[in-house]
């Protein structure tokens, strides 16, 4: 009789112990989830953003970010299927469905023969409402990755007919690069067969606005969109149009239910800024990024244990570093405040004034200067002096861009770029900063996380876990 309870007590005690380890290893749910992606945002990226914004506040070192507060981080590796410094759409793939894909291609197998689906998909299909929301045109690479599939990401008009066919909850930031394409004869427009579809299209302040819970399939376009159908940067106002939190705002009083959401936000001129080493928008693109994840931290706060929030990048661009050679160990961040203007802003101010050349170089060139000095700060004593080595090579480039080969007396219209690059190049150097490169790079990129099973993004993981361990989360895998 002893031996026999004593077996049962034994039994007893291995069926406790194999129920807590199911427990402990029982993948928490939860109901509400955000994937912010910064693109092109590297973790120097996110290092000068928190330096700049102590500088504008008179502090030193480093000002947290939203997210950088949250307690836990990671790391993602982010290559492709077929090269190891991936594009937009490889990694929005693989941020988006859990698979690698080959560059250019947009959640489809590396052959190209077959679609995989996509989080938001599969988070559609088990009944959460879903929302994609970009600051670049809503068909570019990185959000067309959660709901379109096609084999080359330059297909704009085929991915804007799969977001009108889609069945998504909530499109918003830019508009269409191809909004519509005429084929056999006919004009077929994207928006459309949106609203054919059952999308309600608001493109004013008033209509976006009114949207309130009830409105169902919403594409929420900016009023006033920049080059490319994006949202304008930062640096260049924005005005008349909703911001990245303005938007992030949006989706979550239209999605709100009893059954949770996925919500996408993509920083995506992030990356544009990084392509064009201009740091000082790049910083104002990356502030405006955390404002959004505010405001999904604010919902965070009350719904803590039902919300997870993951903040990534898809690659990192440009090869930032907070340092270079000529400062030695100095930097001056401080001098970013400056810049009044973009890389492209200042490139069409530039051509405006170019409209009104006299026919003295001399008189011309200090005018732009005066330009220079007005939207950079270049030029200006009280703000950051040039040397004469810097004020000829100005002059010089000044020259060349008026001037056309062969004709070297006769002032016309000519090429900014090279004048811009310049400038932007000259405030880098003196801030204290460097760039490698105007493209990708391949190094990893961080991972930030707070709520309900976030602990699965600690450590070094690959851009292929995060949907997966989201998936895992909401119970829809």
């Amino acid at each position: 009789m002893k031996r026999f309870g004593s077996v049962i007590l034994a039994l007893t005690f291995s069926l406790l112990f194999l129920v807590s380890c199911k427990n402990t290893t029982k993948e928490p749910q939860v109901k509400y989830a955000f994937l912010f992606i910064g693109d092109g945002m590297g973790q120097a990226q996110v290092n000068t953003a928190q330096a700049y914004a102590a500088i504008m506040e008179n502090k030193p070192g480093f000002k947290p970010l939203t997210f950088t507060q949250f307690p836990v981080i990671g790391w993602a590796s982010t290559y492709a299927n077929n090269r190891f410094i991936t594009c937009s759409a490889a990694a929005g793939t693989a941020l988006a469905t859990g698979n690698k894909t080959n560059i250019g291609v947009l959640s489809m197998n590396p052959e190209c023969t077959e679609p995989m689906e996509t989080i938001a998909e599969k988070a559609k299909k088990h009944g959460l409402k879903t929302g994609i929301i970009t600051s670049v045109s809503i068909d570019h690479a990185t959000p067309a990755a959660f709901y379109a599939h096609q084999p080359s990401r330059s297909n704009y008009f085929n991915i804007g007919l799969e977001l009108a066919q889609s069945n998504m909850d909530f499109f918003g930031g830019g508009g269409f690069v191809d909004p519509l394409k005429v084929i056999d004869g006919d004009t077929i427009r994207i928006l459309e067969r949106a609203l054919e579809n059952g999308f309600t299209l608001v493109n004013t302040p008033k209509d976006f606005d009114a949207l309130a819970p009830g409105n169902e399939k919403v594409l929420a376009i900016a009023p006033n969109l920049a080059d490319g159908a994006a949202l304008p940067y930062m640096i260049d106002g924005n005005t008349g149009n909703p911001t990245l939190a303005d938007y992030t705002q949006k989706a979550i009083d239209l999605l709100q239910d009893s059954k949770g959401f996925f919500i996408m936000v993509e920083g995506g001129k992030i990356d544009w800024a990084g392509h064009g080493n201009d740091a000082a928008t790049n910083v104002l693109e990356t502030l405006a990024f955390d404002d959004a994840v505010a405001v999904a931290k604010a919902f965070y706060d009350q719904h803590p244990d039902e919300t997870i929030i993951v903040v990534t990048a898809d690659h990192e661009t440009g090869g930032l570093a907070l340092g270079n050679a000529g400062m030695k160990y100095e930097s001056n961040l401080g001098i970013l405040a400056y810049q009044q203007l973009s890389s492209d802003g200042f490139n069409k101010k530039l051509s405006e004034f170019k409209n009104q050349l006299s026919s003295n170089l001399d008189e011309d060139f200090n005018r732009m200067m005066e330009l220079v000095g007005a939207e950079f700060g270049l030029g200006d004593t009280t703000k950051i002096p040039l040397d004469e080595t810097e004020r000829a090579k100005l002059k010089k480039l000044f020259k060349e861009s008026i001037q056309k080969p062969g004709e070297r007396e006769t002032l016309t219209y000519g090429s900014n770029e090279h004048i811009t690059s310049f400038l932007i190049k000259l405030v880098n150097a003196k801030a204290g900063l460097g760039w490698t490169t105007y493209a990708h790079t391949g190094i990893n990129v961080p991972v930030y996380g707070i709520g309900p099973g976030s602990e699965l993004f600690v450590g070094m993981i690959d851009n292929t876990d995060i949907p997966k361990n989201l998936e895992k989360l909401l119970n829809i895998e």
